[in-house]
């Protein structure tokens, strides 16, 4: 024999309890012997209870919802019941309103709900619930009846959670089914009193009901039926990527229902693990899978393990002082006999070894019951001093992963706290069982949603990991970058395991955010269709808003003022990926600031291109210097514009203003191509490859010899400054012919030797490396202890939006590597 139980969501609709039948149907037609046990219509409960709790506060706004309740009733009557049968089925559940109409008029003039008249409130979804099914099987000639579990199931007065006489109960059960062929369609949720008053079973109690039915009659399997194929490895609502479980243990399955997991409650596991009954959670929406079985051993699989599961609200209390050390567990007793004795329940506590404090959780509508608790039995020690004043945590969320095989994984610990440490969620209490079935851990609730997913990646997902990425600037760079991401989506899927998810993306009028990912084929729309207006304040604040697991900001502007954000992303564990020069190359104290914040929250501030573009200069330098290799010299063309500048200019086809408008246009240089020419941007480069090196170098300390006039470096515009350039063409030609007679050309070098740094326009001949330059190629020479005779050298293109994307790129998958 087997018992099958329907959820709420399996009798929600007309449309569901056909379903139902289907699956009946099926399983007699098999020969098949079983019960079925039904909750109430799905969302039912929540109203009867709404409508108890607005007669008690005197609220006639409890009358519509009567209507309600009998209209989703009269609904599945008039689809699924032969036309000339609804009025008899009709007038039995007009019969139930009128009663549930005349108990909630009771309570709307006394304004008093008790416990026992709610628990009869609440019982009218399943009875009428039951009643339907058996009617609507029995016009499809199924021989079926309704059972009331109140005919068989026992409890105390304990009204709101009944406990249930197992013993009592089983054998009235037993005789019940001896003196019957029907099948019955029994009542979940509800049990009787010896005095016979209706009483409720608690959360999970038509789950619960079929457990102990099956139990009773001992039947070979208990099916869970509800809308979702099984249980998952995570809350499917908070985890996208939650995978379904084959297998648990009735061990697993308790952790995982006392830690929040809702396909499945404690109640339910107890009776069928003590007749060792295997229960199916399956789903009525696709019947044919097998969904999530759970018995005595349940199979291994490929993970460490089973599931994670939270708690999403609770408060932490701890009790502290030297009374505690030494205390025999004298205090341990005296307080949680008290909190016992005030009904207060514990979901997880903790001790220090030190004795010093005892750390627990309490739902926060236990907190002040505690509390007052905990003072009233410790009054003496706390004016005394030896016990100090109660710590109260509100806010926080339990996080715990299980399963049976966790004792005999090393390292489940660390990677745990590992993806929980680099995604910046602080954890305050930790606790594990002398099973090591369960490790559990308190953190911050806003936390919740983000720990979750990033737990759920270390452990089920660590063959793909994802990223995601907030774009700030979406010009020439920004928007290559995006094209690159898109075109190499599915590269880096199947070589790299990597997802890299693009949630937020701005220009400097306007801004979008979508948590799920911005569709790339389609970004610009998307980012023009927005009116929410640029603000990077507002920006930051939506990033740390959404709290996302693995996030980066990539910042492809070269607006000083976005990078006065950096200290609020990193300390909010986001990481940082940038071509914008100004953080790493503003003040010392500044830059060391932000790459210390970085290193403390586990995350990374990278800015590779800052100096060649897609060059691995920075890389380079320090592996060198992690190494132990120390740096004498540096020599280099830094600029990838000012090279394509010089080398153009040297082949003589155009005038030295038209090139560097060229280069403009080309996106080689800045904006403002002063920023180039005036030896302001590699001066920036050249201070952060000095501070890579390990010389605490300032931006003004480095001697700059100008390219330009004064007229041009003080034109009042870019196109002001382009007719003063046009000025300086005759000049600029006869310094090239007079070279070029000598077989020598002009290349723009910055030199660091030592803690001395400058820039100059130098005249290099056939006999440099650097003469051979061309394009828009960088050069950096390193000369060090051990490249020493012949330096080492990275040569490649500096400038350009293909490259410098194709870095940021490389350093966002690098970031990736380090998260994952």
């Amino acid at each position: 024999m087997k018992i099958l139980k329907f959820g709420g969501s399996s009798v929600a609709h007309p449309e569901s309890i056909e379903r139902v039948t289907q699956i009946i149907n099926s399983y007699l037609s098999s020969g098949e012997k079983f019960g079925v046990v039904v909750s109430a219509l799905g969302g039912l409960t929540d109203v009867l209870e709404q409508m108890g709790s607005m007669a008690e506060l005197g609220n006639d706004g409890y009358k519509p919802l009567i209507d309600v309740f009998f209209q989703r009733h009269t609904a599945i009557i008039q689809q699924l019941i032969p036309e000339e049968k609804q009025a008899k089925v009709t007038k039995e559940i007009d019969k139930r309103t009128k009663e549930l109409t005349n108990i909630l008029q009771g309570v709307y003039l006394i304004k008093e709900l008790t416990p026992r008249t709610k628990d009869y409130l609440l019982s009218f979804g399943e009875r009428c619930s039951a009643f339907l099914l058996s009617k609507v099987l029995w016009y499809q000639g199924v021989n079926a009846s309704m059972l009331d579990a109140r005919e068989v199931l026992r409890a105390d007065n304990t009204f709101g959670k009944g406990k249930i006489k197992v013993k009592e109960s089983y054998q009235l059960i037993q005789e019940y089914f001896k003196e019957t062929d029907e099948l019955k369609v029994i009542t979940g949720f509800i049990a009787s009193t010896a005095r016979g008053e209706t009483i409720t079973l608690g959360r999970g109690g038509s789950d619960y009901t079929a457990s102990l039915f099956g139990a009773a009659l001992g039947c070979s399997v208990i099916e869970i039926w509800t809308d979702v194929a099984g249980v998952m490895t995570a809350d499917p609502n908070k985890v996208k990527k939650a995978l379904p479980v084959k297998h648990l243990s009735y061990q697993e399955a308790l952790e995982m229902s006392h830690f929040g997991a809702k396909v499945i409650y404690p109640a339910t596991v107890i009776p069928a693990m003590e007749k060792n009954i295997p229960l199916y959670i399956k789903s009525t929406f696709a019947p044919e899978e097998v969904g999530t079985v759970v018995s005595e051993h349940a199979e291994p699989d490929e993970h460490p393990i089973k599931g994670i599961s939270s708690i999403s609200d609770v408060s932490l209390i701890m009790i502290q002082g030297g009374a505690l050390v030494g205390a025999v567990a004298s205090h341990t007793y005296r307080l949680f006999r008290v909190l016992a004795n005030y009904q207060v329940n514990i979901i997880l506590i903790t001790q220090g070894s030190s004795e010093h404090n005892i750390c627990f959780a309490v739902k926060p509508e236990d907190v002040d019951t505690a509390k007052k608790a905990i003072e009233e039995e410790f009054s003496l020690e706390i004016q005394s001093r030896y016990i100090d004043p109660l710590i109260i945590e509100p806010e926080i969320s339990i996080l715990a992963v299980i399963g049976d095989n966790m004792k005999h994984r090393p390292g489940i610990s660390a990677r745990l706290f590992q993806s929980l440490g680099k995604n910046g969620v602080n954890v305050a209490v930790t606790s594990q069982g002398s099973s090591e079935r369960n490790i559990s851990v308190a953190i911050n609730r806003k936390d919740e949603v983000k720990a979750l997913n990033a737990v759920h990646e270390a452990f089920f997902l660590s063959d793909t990991y994802s990223v995601n990425l907030y774009i700030v600037g979406v010009g020439l760079i920004g928007g290559t970058l995006l094209s690159q991401i898109r075109e190499n989506a599915g590269f880096l899927h199947k070589n790299q395991h990597l997802e890299i998810n693009v949630v937020g993306l701005a220009n400097s009028k306007r801004m979008v955010f979508d948590e799920e990912g911005i569709v790339l084929e389609n970004w610009r729309e998307h980012l023009n269709e927005s009116e929410s207006k640029m603000d990077i304040r507002k920006f930051v604040a939506k990033m740390k808003e959404l709290n996302l697991r693995n996030s980066i900001f990539v910042d492809n502007t070269a607006a000083p003022e976005i990078t006065e954000f950096y200290e609020e992303i990193l300390d909010a564990s986001i990481s940082i990926s940038t071509p914008n020069k100004f953080a790493p190359s503003g003040l010392f104290r500044s830059y060391q600031d932000l790459k210390y914040l970085a290193y403390e929250r586990g995350v990374k501030f990278m800015y590779e291109t800052n100096v060649g573009a897609g060059l691995p200069v920075i890389t380079t330098i320090s592996d060198l210097v992690s190494s132990g290799d120390r740096i004498l010299k540096i020599q280099g063309v830094l600029s990838g514009s000012l090279s394509y500048i010089f080398n153009t200019f040297q082949r003589g086809e155009a005038s030295f203003s038209d090139i560097v408008l060229e280069a403009q246009q080309k996106g080689f240089t800045e904006p403002d191509p002063r920023e180039d020419l005036c030896g302001s941007d590699v001066a920036r480069k050249l201070t952060i490859l000095a501070r890579e090196s390990g010389v605490a170098l300032e931006r003004e300390n480095i001697r700059i010899d100008p390219i330009l006039s004064p007229n041009c470096i003080e034109a009042q515009s870019v196109e002001a400054f382009f007719e003063e350039l046009k000025k300086e063409d005759e000049r600029f030609e006869q310094m090239r012919e007079s070279l070029t007679s000598e077989g020598k050309a002009l290349r723009y070098i910055a030199t660091l030797a030592g803690d001395q740094a400058f820039l100059s326009l130098a005249e290099v001949g056939t006999e440099s490396d650097f003469y051979h330059l061309s394009g828009s190629d960088n050069m950096i020479v390193f000369t060090t202890e051990r490249y020493k005779e012949r330096p080492l050298v990275i040569k490649g293109p500096g400038a350009g939006a293909e490259v410098t994307a194709a870095g940021v790129l490389a350093e966002i998958i690098r970031i990736a590597y380090h998260l994952s």
